[in-house]
């Protein structure tokens, strides 16, 4: 059967799509844990049907608002979870696991910063997908959307390509922010970075899904103007740190400025 349509729910500190079909419903990532219940909600009580009917949750990549709810998701309706096909966890090892209690952190940092109230954010460090997938392979049970490895955020960043429709979900390979358009942080390789940009823009899409931001129509201008201005050299973890607390910096002397006037 066809898709019906692809629903936007607003996460806890993302953006969540839903690609929902007569007979079957696909959660297009994982999201944050705190994202569970609205959308096992949004399922039972504004569609009126079982969540049984959520067969497939896509983890695009392994931070928290991407794949914080998955393991939720399956213990209460037995989906399939469907990630990138990698021999090693992102989170592995020592400095795996530190770098998953910052990612955590600073998901909390991001949603306080949103003015959500605290809820449990935790999730394990490794993941146990049931079906792992390779570029250009169909989302099982969902045929008409196909797998696009864009990595550079991380080394698994995932995208789903709308066959029919050429709608793509590009997770957080691009950021809105207000009337701009930036790229992630962190960035693990800013030359597959930019590869990854070009393969979406070469798609030519008709609408653009992001996890940060909305959906919309972007066209070649913007994409060029985003290669050109993508980091040429990595952004860290702590660089990621750092440009929390500038923009925190930031923002209190702007606010301080206007509370002076």
């Amino acid at each position: 059967m066809s898709l019906c349509k692809i629903v936007r729910l607003e996460g806890y500190i993302q953006s969540t799509y839903l690609a929902i079909y007569p007979d079957k419903i696909m959660l297009l990532d994982g999201g944050c844990r705190a994202d569970v219940p609205m959308v096992l909600d949004y399922i039972k009580l504004t569609l009126k049907r079982p969540i049984t009917d959520l067969k497939v949750v896509v983890v695009t990549h392994m931070h928290p608002d991407h794949a914080g709810g998955a393991n939720k998701y399956r213990e209460k309706t037995g989906c399939l979870i469907v990630s990138s096909n990698k021999k090693h966890q992102w989170y592995g090892g020592i400095g795996g696991r530190a770098m998953h209690f910052i990612d955590i952190n600073l998901a909390y940092y991001v949603a306080k910063r949103q003015g959500r109230s605290f809820k449990n954010l935790y999730y394990p460090a490794s993941l146990k997908p049931d079906i792992t997938v390779k570029d250009e392979d169909c989302v099982p049970r969902f045929e008409e959307w196909q797998v696009l490895e864009t990595p550079g955020h991380t080394d698994r960043d995932l995208s789903l390509f709308h066959m029919p429709s050429r709608q793509i979900y590009t997770a957080d390979l691009i950021i809105k922010l207000r009337h701009k358009f930036v790229a992630p942080f962190p960035i693990y390789d800013p030359k597959v970075y930019i590869q990854s940009l070009t393969r979406v823009k070469d798609l030519k899409p008709s609408m653009v899904m992001m996890a940060h931001g909305c959906e919309m129509a972007i066209d070649e201008d913007t994409f060029d103007k985003l290669i050109a201005g993508a980091p040429k050299h990595p952004r860290t973890i702590k660089d990621t740190i750092k440009h929390k607390l500038l923009w925190r910096r930031d923002r209190d002397r702007h606010i301080f400025k206007q509370n002076r006037r």
